[in-house]
This record gives structure tokens, C-alpha cells and sequence, in this order.
């Protein structure tokens, strides 16, 4: 019994962060038709700028509580500085062209992005404590969590119920929808497409940066962090079907609770687990267990 919570609790921690830098790709994937490589790198920097600034706020002294405003201000700020410059100054050019060299052009802007990570912070891991301590711990019985780890299920929570209700229930919401099911017919109506690329590919990099920053203070923030996520991430979209947020959500889960049962019970096939649960799906649904055959949906 004891072994079944903790591995349902582990999944649902592990599922929450991939589920927010996951559904940073899918919006992407859904308004940009982008396979976006990169994503990986803008979780990393997210990661780095938040070790960063709570650093820095540590330093001054500053109240503990606000280390975790400093993650947020870190998301933002990766967003606010690297969509413009990476968007218009360097995708819009391709719009249009085959998917495969988007994603060969993403790719090349992921190592890009690994060289610059390390011309910025250099080769050493960062560790910043500070905002997983807040919490205080939880008990379960005999199992006692960090409270930091319940904290990032309800952000999870807060995020895919924002972005849920921003895309179904406002007016920029529904233009979104309106250019992922036809940008040719919301043009024609007089829909600016290139400002709603803009802020869908914003979003997205806000929320792998965000992802990056939440999870910055569980582990070591070192050169390579983004290798590992961006597989998973892609794991996760292709089981949950690429441009469903309902989709990206059960297949965090999947993902969460299959990486959760291999490290409890069988510790040497944790990556298999992963890729062994996308195998089985792509076998019966190859579009995804949320996603049509051509049809592309938020």
C-alpha cells in the first residue's frame, strides 16, 4: 500500500513540471505547426535565470517568500528576451517552408542556445535551495514529501486551467483558434497572424522557461539539463496527440506514473518506460489518444 502511494505521488510531481514545459510545445505545435527542438534549451534557460536571480535576491537579503517571485520574474524575462529575437528574427523567415527544415532550423537554434548557456554561466552546476525549503514537508503515513513537491501540482493545476480558459473564454483566445483551424480565413478577416505567431510562441517559451525555473530548485542546473527534457517533453505530446492541451495533459501523467513505477520497481529500465508506453500507443493510435487524423486542436 505504502509503495503504491509513493508511486503515484512521485508520478504526479514528475507529471506536474512536464506538464507545463509540454504544454508550452503543443501551443507552438498547434498555432506555429512547429516541431520546436529548441523548446529543451528555453526550460535550461529559464532554469539558469531563475538559479540566478533567487541568487541574487538571496544576496540582498531579501525575504525568502520572494525567491519565488524571482522564478516567476525569471520565466517572464526569458520570454520577454528571447521570443522576439528567435520568432521574428529568425522563424518568420522560414513560415512556410517544409516542416523539416523548421525543425532542422530549430535544432541548429537548440545548439546555439547550449553555446550561449555556457558562455553566460559556464561549465559548473548552480544550486539554488532557497524556495524548496518554503514549504515546509508533508506526511503520509510513514512517507514524509517536501512540501515544495504539492506546491508545483497545484502551479500545474493553475496553468493548464489558465491557458485552458485564456484560449476558450477570451477574445485573443478565440482569434488564436480561429488562425490554428484556418490562418488563411482569419487573415482574410482581418486577423493580424504574425502578432498571434508572436504571442503563441511567447507563451510557449514562457512556459518551458517557467517549467525550467519551477524545477531549478530540485536539481543541479548544469550543461545538458535540456537534452533529456525535450525527449521526454516530445514523449509526451506524441502519446497525448501534438496540439491538444488535454492530450499533453493525460500524456504527462502517463509519462509521470510509468517513470515513477520503473524507478520503484525496476530501476534499470526508467527510460524504457518512457519510450516502451509511446511504442504501445503510436501501435494503436499514431495520431495520439487526443488527436484526429489531420485536424489540429487546442
Amino acid at each position: 500500500m505504502m509503495l503504491t502511494a509513493t508511486i503515484l505521488i512521485d508520478g504526479l510531481t514528475y507529471a506536474s513540471w512536464l506538464f507545463i514545459v509540454a504544454l508550452g510545445l503543443t501551443l507552438v505545435f498547434g498555432v506555429l505547426k512547429i516541431l520546436n527542438v529548441a523548446h529543451g534549451s528555453f526550460y535550461a534557460l529559464g532554469a539558469y535565470a531563475a538559479a540566478t536571480l533567487v541568487g541574487w535576491f538571496a544576496s540582498l537579503q531579501f525575504a525568502p517568500a520572494l525567491s519565488v517571485v524571482a522564478m516567476l520574474l525569471a520565466a517572464v524575462a526569458v520570454a520577454a528576451l528571447v521570443a522576439p529575437l528567435c520568432e521574428r528574427g529568425l522563424l518568420r523567415t522560414f513560415y512556410g517552408r517544409d516542416e523539416v527544415l523548421l525543425v532542422l532550423v530549430t535544432f541548429a537554434l537548440f545548439l546555439i542556445l547550449e553555446d550561449v548557456t555556457k558562455l553566460i554561466w559556464g561549465v559548473n552546476p548552480l544550486y539554488v535551495s532557497e524556495p524548496y525549503m518554503l514549504f515546509g514537508t508533508v506526511d503520509f503515513g510513514e512517507l514524509s514529501y517536501v512540501g515544495y513537491d504539492f506546491a508545483l501540482v497545484a502551479v500545474a493545476l493553475v496553468v493548464g486551467t489558465a491557458v485552458w480558459w485564456g484560449l476558450t473564454r477570451t477574445r485573443t483566445g478565440k482569434i488564436v483558434l480561429a488562425v490554428i483551424h484556418s490562418e488563411e480565413v482569419a487573415a482574410s478577416m482581418g486577423v493580424n497572424v504574425s502578432r498571434i505567431y508572436t504571442l503563441a510562441f511567447g507563451t510557449g517559451i514562457f512556459l518551458a522557461a517557467l517549467g525550467g525555473a519551477l524545477t531549478a530548485p530540485m536539481i543541479s542546473v548544469q550543461p545538458g539539463v535540456s537534452v533529456g527534457v525535450i525527449i521526454v517533453s516530445f514523449a509526451v505530446v506524441i502519446i497525448g496527440g501534438l496540439g491538444s492541451i488535454p492530450g499533453a495533459a493525460i500524456g504527462a501523467l502517463i509519462v509521470g506514473l510509468a517513470r515513477s513505477a520503473a524507478v520503484h520497481l525496476m530501476p534499470e529500465a526508467e527510460l524504457f518506460s518512457i519510450y516502451g508506453v509511446m511504442a504501445i500507443v503510436l501501435m494503436f493510435r499514431p495520431e495520439g489518444l487526443f488527436q484526429r487524423v489531420q485536424a489540429r486542436k487546442i
